[in-house]
């Protein structure tokens, strides 16, 4: 009597029964599919508009709530009375309570799900955004560590729920939420200073991005209630994220991760300040600053597109790291007036971060793995780039200037292609035609894992 196999830990379960006695042969068609997938009826397409609402609404507040603030950073600073020590602390906070609470994420959607994980950590975003808006130094910092927790585990959760609902479109709904949260990223950097000036005071300003948060937690509850409605119990093993830091897979994607983390939320958070030390006025600042967060949207569109083609993910991963190095490096050489060249060059940088995302999203053979690693990878790198805008920060009070800091990240722009050069090495080979990312880039690090085929 044929009976069936539960499938090895990581691994999608077998189509149909095998016998007791029977090797079973890995099926290359089934293995992109995540285990933890809903079976039976297929998702009513009510469901699917509603999750693709909700993550246009989740995608335009991941990056809001940090790029509205960077614009108002100085004159936060002036109304308030902080010094230079609390300066540097602020923009370092988003990365710290990234890598802190992301690291928490895999256990907490272990004990409630993905779709409630996401709910709780968006009610959190909402609230420490609204704590900004009162005047007070303790409440912009408590404010921002209660936001960016909240951020922080929907960073995380969001590639396993695009995996969990959007198995087969993983690229096209991946690049749905980045592009959108650039949109809304850019948005609130180009509004921030006329807001807080229609305001008249840069708290209530940076407080008034949390009603963008409480749109996101409205659209997203009919998802978790229909999750809640339609779940089965299952019984799954939860994928621990620390052991996979020792392999080649988890090693390369972290690193990855880091570099471009670091490199990013250091522009995201001084180079309207880097600006207005050459004399830019502070709305001119905010608007070159938004330019380059435009620039990202389509770059990053433009990057997945060739990264996904056979052969392509190494030159796409070139290119937009050479991008970075050449924007730093006009914006540490180049005179004020051609400004806007690093501020389009930098933007392109920026679009590295879908691509990025892509290849966790397909780096799991499960839910659960694709979750271990986007912890992994999220939370040790968003710790590794707290460096980027702490570090900056306190050099540029203690030399006066941004050459240093310029500098050395220069240096790390250069570190992320070596790393791209590692992460795609036999990515041309042939068998990574398939994720156009991460199946090829995991695909040498996992052994015995094929490479899937493009679909």
């Amino acid at each position: 009597m044929p009976v069936t196999r539960s499938a090895p830990h990581g691994q999608s379960a077998p189509p149909k029964a095998v016998q007791p006695d029977a090797p079973k042969a890995p099926d290359a068609a089934a293995a992109p599919l995540p285990a933890a997938l809903p079976t039976g009826a297929p998702t009513p397409r009510s469901a699917v508009v509603l999750g693709v609402i909700a993550l246009v609404l989740i995608g335009l507040n991941l990056r809001a709530g940090i790029a509205g603030a960077s614009p108002l950073l100085h004159d936060l600073q002036l109304v308030l009375g902080y010094g230079p020590l609390v300066a540097a602390i602020i923009p370092s906070i988003p990365t710290l309570c990234f890598a802190v609470a992301g690291a928490a994420t895999s256990w907490l959607t272990g004990r409630l799900g993905v779709e409630k994980a996401i709910v709780l950590s968006l009610a959190m975003l909402a609230a420490g955004l609204l704590l900004r808006g009162i005047p007070s130094t303790g409440m912009l910092m408590a404010g921002t560590v209660v936001g960016m927790s909240g951020l922080a585990v929907c960073n995380v959760a969001m590639p396993s729920f695009i995996r969990e609902h959007f198995a087969h479109r993983t690229s096209l709904m991946t690049a749905l939420y980045t592009v959108t949260m650039t949109t809304g990223a850019t948005v609130a950097s180009v509004t921030a200073v006329p807001l807080a000036l229609a305001m008249g005071s840069p708290s209530a300003a940076v407080g008034a991005i949390g009603f963008l948060a409480v749109a996101a937690l409205l659209g997203f509850l009919p998802i978790t209630f229909h999750a809640h409605r339609h779940s089965v119990r299952r019984t799954s093993a939860r994928v621990s994220p620390w052991p996979l830091l020792r392999t080649r897979k988890g090693q390369l994607l972290t690193a990855i991760f880091a570099l471009q983390a670091l490199l990013a939320y250091s522009l995201i958070s001084w180079f309207p300040s880097m600006l207005i030390s050459r004399g830019i006025s502070a709305a001119d600042s905010g608007l070159l600053y938004g330019l380059m967060q435009l620039v990202s949207v389509p770059a990053g569109m433009v990057l997945i597109a060739i990264g996904a083609r056979p052969r392509m993910l190494r030159p796409a991963l070139y290119s937009v790291s050479m991008i970075m190095v050449a924007g730093l490096a006009a914006l540490l050489f180049l005179p004020s007036g051609l400004v806007i060249l690093p501020a389009v060059l930098l933007g392109f940088g920026l679009g590295i971060f879908p691509l990025v995302m892509v290849m966790i999203s397909r780096s799991g053979t499960s839910t659960a793995e694709t979750t271990a690693l986007s912890t992994l990878a999220q939370s040790t790198g968003y710790l590794l780039a707290t460096a980027g805008p702490f570090g900056a920060g306190l050099l540029n009070s203690a030399t006066g200037g941004w050459t240093l800091p310029l500098a050395l990240l220069l240096g790390l722009a250069l570190v992320q292609v070596a790393v791209a050069h590692l992460i795609t090495r036999g990515a041309g080979a042939g068998t990574a035609a398939a994720a156009g990312a991460a199946g090829a880039v995991v695909s040498g690090a996992a052994a015995g894992t094929p490479a899937g085929r493009k679909k």
